[in-house]
């Protein structure tokens, strides 16, 4: 194992990949430190740019983006107390009173120092647990697959918020949608009405651009103020951090750390969730809980080494068992299928150099974000003083052509307005919008595995809860979507 991550160091050292890499981490950072934009959105907004690219070149810009984009929510969360990204929602709490404070120098320092090491973390269980859990995968029948499928999809009803019916049936009318084109086994045609273009389904990145990217810049223009934005000032001059900080800070940074890695293992709960539960927890351990929210170092901790450690959480399932950890791995995973490759336990077998290329990448580009980061500061802060009138526009052609690239078809551009519409009504009657991607992804991977596995117990349902693996999975779908009705009964109370 050493041995292939040794070769994938090699590898990525070459002005195809580090050039990339360093230009997906810079356009993460901007685009995480962009109000309304999402590490999700740049993924799609930079996927058709990556046709003509090899498979490598494309995972090293890929990666570079999710690493900058999380970690650069941090940059307008501190300075301006508006969250780049929701993965930096908690970290207002502290970094912005600090700012205040004349601290916005140290809050940065510790953000951005906090996001490396989160990172490395989370890497340094991707790197071993990784491996190990793909040769588990390789002993899995179609019966364990649709159970971990459907655990996963049990999970979704996690991001239903305060109304369970709202978000189960966002999941559902995704599952609907998701339903259209040619069945996975039989090849019969579903709510096609006739038209050939619909046979292949709604283009995943279509579907995306549609109900993410479109849907922010419609958000942000009903938002949109004439007023100049508010200046954010700064001083730093290296990592303001002392020793005693880093003492007193350990244990909240491994305990973080481990929350988000564990998060980010959990399909479709993501980075924000990830650091609210982190900075919840750490505030409820201190021994003075009344000082968070007033501007302590703690609370920056407790959220960016918990947002940035589910990247590698949520890669495990992605690469493992073909499952997308959150919606940015869910772009990754659309990213693998356009070159060409599927996600699995096999890919370790028959791309296993891409891998640990993939593993090369994440760990040089967490170092280039932090040197990047540092030293970007003024040229972020000044890009996001761009006029919207600008800045819209441009978004708006970028996923036109992201969608029409996907598949060289206008009615992928149609598709992209049509759930642009869904997604604005969605936004409006205030039903979630993770619940509908996670279904659309998940529900294909349900239903073959479901068929394959009743073929494969000749239509018996009994195996999918007697054969340990797929039981013990089966009966955390049974355990969670309880505790979820239990949880959701107490928001009425």
């Amino acid at each position: 194992m050493l041995d292939m991550f040794a070769q994938g160091f090699a590898s990525l050292f070459s002005i195809n990949m580090l050039a990339p890499l360093a230009l997906g981490v810079i356009i993460g950072i901007i685009v995480g430190a962009s109000p309304g934009l999402s590490s999700s959105m740049g993924l799609i907004l930079v996927l058709p740019a990556t046709y003509g690219m090899s498979l490598e070149s494309a995972m090293a810009i890929f990666l570079g983006i999710y690493v900058g984009s999380v970690s650069g929510g941090l940059i307008t969360a501190i300075l301006l107390n508006i969250p780049g990204t929701s993965a930096s929602v908690p970290t207002t709490f502290d970094g912005a009173p600090m700012a205040k404070k004349g601290q916005a120098g140290k809050a940065l320092s510790v953000g951005i120092v906090c996001s490396f090491f989160g990172g490395m973390f989370s890497f340094i269980f991707l790197f071993f647990l990784s491996p190990t859990i793909a040769v588990l995968a390789l002993k899995f029948s179609a019966v364990e697959y649709f159970a971990v499928s459907f655990f996963a999809l049990m999970l979704v009803a996690s991001l239903a918020g305060k109304s369970l019916i709202k978000g189960l049936a966002s999941a559902a009318v995704g599952m609907a949608f998701a339903t259209v084109g040619m069945a996975p086994l039989d090849a019969a045609r579903r709510y096609t009405f006739g038209y050939i273009g619909l046979d292949k389904g709604f283009a995943f990145v279509a579907v995306l651009i549609g109900f993410y990217a479109v849907i922010e810049v419609l958000k942000m223009a009903e938002k949109f103020d004439i007023q100049p934005s508010p200046k954010a000032e700064y001083r730093m001059k290296g990592f303001d951090i002392t020793r005693t900080e880093v003492k007193e800070n350990m244990g909240n940074f491994l305990i973080s750390s481990s929350i988000g890695t564990g998060i980010g293992f959990l399909p479709g709960i993501g980075s924000g969730t990830a650091a609210m539960i982190s900075y919840t927890v750490t505030k409820n351990r201190s021994k003075t809980p009344e000082l968070f929210g007033t501007g302590i170092v703690p609370g920056v901790v407790a959220s960016e080494s918990a947002n940035n450690a589910v990247i590698g959480g949520a890669l495990i399932p992605l690469l493992t068992l073909g499952i997308p950890g959150d919606g940015s791995t869910a772009i990754l995973l659309s990213a693998f299928m356009m070159h060409g490759i599927t996600p699995g336990p096999l890919l370790f077998s028959t791309q296993g150099a891409l891998v640990y290329t993939m593993f090369a990448c994440l760990f040089v580009g967490n170092i280039m974000m932090v040197i990047l980061e540092y030293y970007s500061l003024p040229f972020v802060l000044k890009v996001l003083n761009l006029p919207r009138e600008v800045l819209f526009p441009v978004i708006m052609v970028m996923c036109s052509i992201g969608a029409y690239g996907s598949n060289n078809r206008t009615f992928d551009i149609v598709t992209i307005l049509i759930f642009a519409a869904l997604g604005y009504a969605f936004h409006k009657f205030k039903f979630p919008a993770p619940p509908f991607i996670m279904g659309f992804i998940l529900c294909p991977l349900v239903e073959k595995y479901l068929l394959r596995a009743l073929q494969l117990t000749g239509g018996s349902i009994v195996p999918f809860f007697t054969r340990p693996i797929s039981g013990f999975f089966m009966l955390l779908s049974v355990i969670f979507l309880a505790m979820t009705v239990r949880k959701q009964s107490r928001y009425k109370a």
